[in-house]
């Protein structure tokens, strides 16, 4: 009987021991399935306004949307500018060289890039890029940078000196192709083709939708194209 105790005990142990073992060991990172607050460090690669790469990995700053690096802006004087490339070459500049970039993820995104918030010293490079205005907050995914964004339109900072395309909307024109309204920056890359403000044109004297679009944002005399005020002009061939 005492042999058969102490059987029964000592398999009630080791069941036990077993366990716990195994609660043990699945709290070490390479028993969690879950990456989600990850650290990533490193020195960073910049691929876009909102894109850099440390040790190969692709990382999304959380929250913040930059102009494309293809993308147009106006400034105030109305000139076109490449709003895109300026946003990327600010990041750039900010991060500097072999400055370590810390990032903390928060998500993994649709094309499997990782997610952060990233700081370079004790600056966080998400906030800063909507601070100055290059890059919008992206309220569909945070809205913790808002009060960055107010900031920025407010002093008129980088894209809010002038007129832009969030580029959200830049980004679905180009997906849409030919069928939808151009937006700002696909007027200016057609204005290359000698429109001008003068002489003053009527619907009869224009030859396609995109330079009538072109005439309503651009020309003193634009909203005559417009007779019903719904933001299309030319009707006829819009």
């Amino acid at each position: 009987m005492a042999r058969q105790g102490w059987t029964l005990r000592d398999s009630l142990m080791n069941t036990a021991l077993a366990a716990l073992t195994l609660v043990l060991a699945c709290t070490l990172p390479a028993c969690s399935s879950e990456t989600v607050g990850a650290d990533l460090q490193g020195v960073a690669s910049v691929i876009d306004g909102d894109t850099i790469e440390i040790h190969g990995t692709r990382i999304r700053l959380n929250g913040i949307d930059a102009p494309e690096s293809g993308q147009l802006c106006q400034d105030a004087r109305g000139t076109a500018w490449r709003c895109g490339q300026q946003a990327a070459l600010a990041l750039s500049d900010r991060i500097g060289r072999r400055q370590v970039v810390s990032c903390q993820q928060t998500d993994t995104d649709r094309y499997g890039r990782v997610v952060a918030d990233c700081i370079v010293g004790r600056e966080n490079l998400n906030r800063w890029m909507v601070r100055e205005g290059w890059a919008v907050a992206y309220r569909q995914y945070s809205t913790a940078y808002i009060p960055a964004e107010d900031h920025a339109r407010t002093g008129q900072r980088g894209i809010w000196q002038g007129r832009f395309d969030m580029p959200w909307d830049w980004r679905a024109e180009r997906r849409s192709g030919q069928n939808a309204a151009p937006t700002m920056s696909r007027l200016y890359e057609l204005a290359g083709q000698n429109w001008s403000c003068s002489p003053r044109r009527t619907c009869s004297q224009i030859g396609s939708c995109a330079e009538a679009r072109w005439y309503l944002q651009n020309c003193p005399w634009g909203g005559k194209l417009d007779r019903d005020n719904d933001g299309i002009p030319c009707e006829s061939i819009c």
